[in-house]
């Protein structure tokens, strides 16, 4: 039940705009985000990219993380596909809203693979 109200919170919070984050809702979510990462890398990612998996885990703030999606997208890839692996950093990159400068956020793309 908390993760919902962080969650919640969280929303509601980045309609608002990113200045709108507490420092704490910001760490919780980085986490959140850093965990989906971590999990969806799982064994596979530890046993055969440990040095992406360590990056995912030492990574300092929302903007590292967004930066190492590419990273860890080859690795679903190579895991999945990169039909499923995309669907997976979709679905990872949605909690990134609110974070990140505008410039960094992806627009949507014309583009159906």
């Amino acid at each position: 039940m908390n993760w919902l109200n962080t969650q919640l919170k969280s929303s509601l919070l980045a309609l608002l705009g990113s200045h709108a984050i507490t420092p704490g809702i910001r760490e919780d979510r980085v986490e959140q985000i850093r965990q989906s990462m971590l999990d969806e890398l799982g064994e596979f990612g530890e046993a055969h990219f440990p040095k992406i998996v360590a990056r995912v885990r030492y990574a300092l703030d929302a903007q590292a993380l967004w930066f190492i999606r590419s990273e860890v997208m080859s690795v679903l890839g190579a895991r999945y596909g990169e039909t499923i692996a995309r669907e997976k950093i979709n679905h990872i990159s949605k909690n990134f809203v609110g974070l990140l400068p505008k410039g960094l956020i992806s627009r949507p793309s014309s583009f159906r693979g």
